[in-house]
């Protein structure tokens, strides 16, 4: 089995990314990347494609794993988009070897763990950002049938300083309204967490993981930008908060220092860009 092109689509209106890898035997591969700006054309790109898939074995996915990094040495293939595009095809090349093989993709990656995974919910409170409107929101998404749910949270009237990264005492205020409110509605054993999108600096962010010690998350995720991991480990070890992050870090070296400096209690890769399947497994056997 020989593979004989690479597609990418992109779709609406978020630009996700789907790769598609055909082969000679009419199989062909789906795989998902991350979006963002040039990830579908480095997906296709003759230096990718040529160099280390076309007339390959899709079988191989090791090895093409490797040669991909190889062939985009020169283009930052530890991170960003070409990483983005190289998870995909990963994904793409393990989709071929199931098919060819007539079996799940989890009997080729060591079998399974268990026959159901726990999901949660990432949620949005609308342009209503009102403690009573998140507390809708939570209540409504747990009546579907969610045992855990996930919101952003900003300051009100989502203003931030995005240059210095400070968080007010009102907003500080406002974010536990906001948390209380949700947990007040929701079922004890119900989760909730809460998703900072890294926009926040070190000293003001762990202000809040103080003020939301005692409000029974299940994580506070990427507190602070992914860059400073001797930050995210002082925040990590200095409050009862669960610290979460891992979504912009790359491959198992990306993650390497984040887990020797035990800078998170939560590891959280995004599969899509972190390196595919085989790539997690590696991250989860290092954390």
């Amino acid at each position: 089995m020989k593979i004989t092109s690479v597609y990418s689509v992109l779709l609406e209106p978020t630009p996700w990314v789907l790769i598609k890898v055909k082969t000679d035997e009419g199989i062909t591969g789906i795989g998902e990347a991350y979006h963002g700006a040039g990830v579908h054309q480095i997906a296709v790109d003759e230096r990718l494609t040529q160099r280390a898939l076309i007339g390959q074995d899709p079988r191989n996915v090791d090895k093409l794993f490797r040669d991909m990094m190889s062939s985009m040495s020169a283009s930052g293939f530890y991170q960003g988009a070409v990483m983005s595009a190289i998870s995909g095809i990963e994904m793409a090349l393990w989709d071929i070897t199931g098919q060819a093989l007539g079996v799940p993709i989890w009997q080729l990656l060591g079998g399974k763990f268990r026959d159901r995974i726990r999901v949660y919910n990432d949620c949005h409170a609308g342009d209503d950002e009102t403690p009573e409107s998140y507390a809708k929101v939570a209540k409504a998404t747990e009546a579907r049938g969610f045992d855990a749910i996930k919101f952003d949270i900003d300051p009100q009237p989502t203003q931030r300083d995005k240059y210095n990264r400070c968080i007010s005492n009102n907003d500080i205020a406002y974010f536990i309204d906001v948390v209380t409110a949700m947990r007040d509605v929701l079922d004890p054993n119900t989760d909730l967490a809460i998703d900072a999108h890294w926009f926040y600096a070190p000293a003001d962010i762990l202000k809040v993981a103080y003020a939301f010690e005692d409000l029974n998350l299940l994580w506070l995720e990427d507190p602070i930008p992914p860059e400073n991991v001797d930050a995210m480990a002082k925040i990590t070890q200095s409050t009862r908060t669960p610290i979460c992050t891992g979504e912009n870090y790359y491959t198992r070296h990306g993650f390497r220092n984040l887990v020797q400096n035990h800078a998170a209690d939560i590891i959280c890769p995004d599969l899509a860009k972190a390196g595919g399947l085989s790539e997690g497994c590696r991250i989860a056997d290092l954390a």
